[in-house]
């Protein structure tokens, strides 16, 4: 198999982006190249053409590699439902839930044969496989059983470049002491290491290069710059946590409600392209506010995050924001939570069947959780009775267990091209609850609605800012940047090589 594989010293060194930018890069040299992560731990996922559920990180880097995104490249999917359970999503379909000691003691010998398969399915397609590792490859109490670093190189037969971030501390002991960990045969697999994170003149970074290729005889392959809001989708909500916080604030103020459990953050990251809103997590009622907006975004555990929201008093200050006139969305479990209650038939959300508890009441609904999960994407239009755009095509995703019925006719948000309705549209638009994720995505709709806001605070409307055609751009500007700061040559020199061995 021809590759590469790009580990880190530890979680948050930047890899993903790495990988993103390097999909794009070798794509733009008309290489058919492709992302694989054989396991990833994330409630931010992106949804296939075919319905199927992988990493949003992945998903990201198909994109950029300008190829259709697969189960292959994400075989396994761990979406944590609490401090010790995590979903397990194989090849793309929800299979069971287990503890960490369940999945390592009973998943393994699963796991590794799903993931040859993968590598094999993907090799057949494709001329160079970039792939992802996960956290560090020496975490030695899991290393017996582990399932996304050096045992993947060693399945792929790929060489594997080292990722360390300078900008944490500590570049030169974690790099040496990765390597001082790694077993003799895993060592002689990394072929060259990668500093992320630079800030400042890189040029007074040559004395620790030198420094550090005589010490550990592996090439330094670049010192990357520091990347200021790359817009690219991080795998976590740390990620964008930097991106809100890093923001100028605007005339909009968008508080968004953090959840425990919150899943596919990224519904929030267009709102990022928006000069004139400052967006902001909250997380206790003394950040509430005066927000013109709140969002309540998706989770992977509804009822928990609930009570989560109850507990910090923030209930309440919602409930006043509503009656105060205040703009208020609910996206998936956020809808959820809006409605008037829920019950959890099948336990899916819980792990008690049958088990009800009361929603805020902002949304005259009932959810109840069944045992099949809905992936698919979606689109539709405005329904009929918002009084929008009725030809407007609005396109996301959905990923859920639990059905939302209405207790009012004529409130729905969008019809859907499958004939359903979708969602809660009430007080001209004041509320909004509905199951499609990336609504914000859609640039006149994102736009439709904030000029709501607009107009309610006296401010001038604004046109339409269209962030489909930034993206793109993104990619090609963080591969132009990698190719700027990388030995390029000597990279593929060391992947061709490997290839021939």
């Amino acid at each position: 198999m021809k590759g590469v594989m790009i580990q880190g010293t530890s979680s948050d060194v930047g890899k993903s982006l790495i990988v993103t930018a390097l999909c794009r890069m070798f794509a733009n040299d008309g290489i058919r190249v492709v992302p694989f992560k054989s396991q990833n731990m994330s409630n931010n996922s992106y949804v296939t053409n075919d319905g199927k559920e992988i990493g949003r990180a992945q998903g990201i880097q198909a994109e950029a590699a300008k190829i259709e995104a697969s189960v292959w490249m994400n075989p396994i999917l761990l979406k944590p439902r609490s401090n010790q359970d995590s979903e397990i999503v194989y090849l793309g379909k929800s299979l069971k839930t287990l503890s960490g000691r369940g999945y390592r003691d009973t998943f393994y010998e699963k796991g590794l044969d799903v993931i040859k398969k993968s590598l094999d399915q993907l090799s057949s397609e494709y001329d160079l496989v970039v792939i992802e590792g996960a956290g560090s490859p020496v975490e030695i109490n899991l290393k017996d059983r582990e399932l996304v670093n050096m045992k993947v190189a060693e399945l792929a037969d790929v060489p594997v470049v080292l990722v360390a971030d300078i900008d944490r501390g500590g570049v030169f002991a974690s790099i040496v002491g990765t390597l001082e960990l790694l077993e003799p045969e895993e060592r002689q697999r990394v072929a060259g290491v990668i500093i992320n994170k630079f800030r400042g003149d890189i040029s007074l970074f040559e004395d620790g290069i030198n420094w550090l290729e005589k010490k550990t005889g592996i090439p330094v392959l670049g010192v990357l710059p520091f990347v200021e809001n790359h817009m690219i989708d991080g795998e976590d909500s740390l990620s964008l946590n930097n991106q809100f916080s890093s923001r100028k604030k605007g005339n909009l103020d968008i508080a968004v409600i953090w959840l425990p459990f919150i899943s596919n953050y990224s519904d929030l990251e267009p709102f990022l392209y928006e000069v004139d809103v400052s967006i902001r997590w909250v997380k206790q009622a003394s950040e509430f506010g005066s927000p013109d907006a709140v969002i309540i975004p998706g989770t992977k555990s509804t009822i928990h995050d609930l009570k989560s929201i109850r507990d910090r008093k923030l209930d309440f200050l919602l409930q006043t924001h509503i009656e105060n006139g205040g703009y208020v969305v609910g996206i998936c479990g956020g809808y959820q939570i809006l409605g008037e209650e829920i019950i959890d038939e099948a336990g899916s959300d819980t792990g008690i069947p049958n088990r009800k508890e009361i929603g805020l009441g902002c949304i005259p609904g009932t959810t109840i959780f069944y045992q099949e999960k809905e992936t698919v994407r979606a689109a539709g239009v405005y329904h009929e009775n918002t009084g929008l755009f009725a030809d407007r095509k609005l396109e996301g995703f959905e990923i859920h267990l639990g059905k939302t019925v209405l207790h009012e006719e004529g409130c729905s948000f969008l019809s859907l091209e499958n004939g359903k309705a979708d969602g809660y549209f009430g007080r001209n638009g004041q509320i909004i609850g509905t199951y499609l994720h990336h609504l914000f995505h859609n640039d006149e709709w994102r736009n439709t609605w904030l000029n709501l806001i607009r107009k309610s605070k006296g401010l001038h409307t604004k046109e339409t800012t269209y962030i489909r055609e930034h993206v793109d751009k993104r990619y090609d500007e963080i591969a132009h940047r990698l190719k700027e700061h990388i030995n390029y040559e000597m990279l593929n020199d060391i992947i061709n090589k490997w290839c021939k061995k």
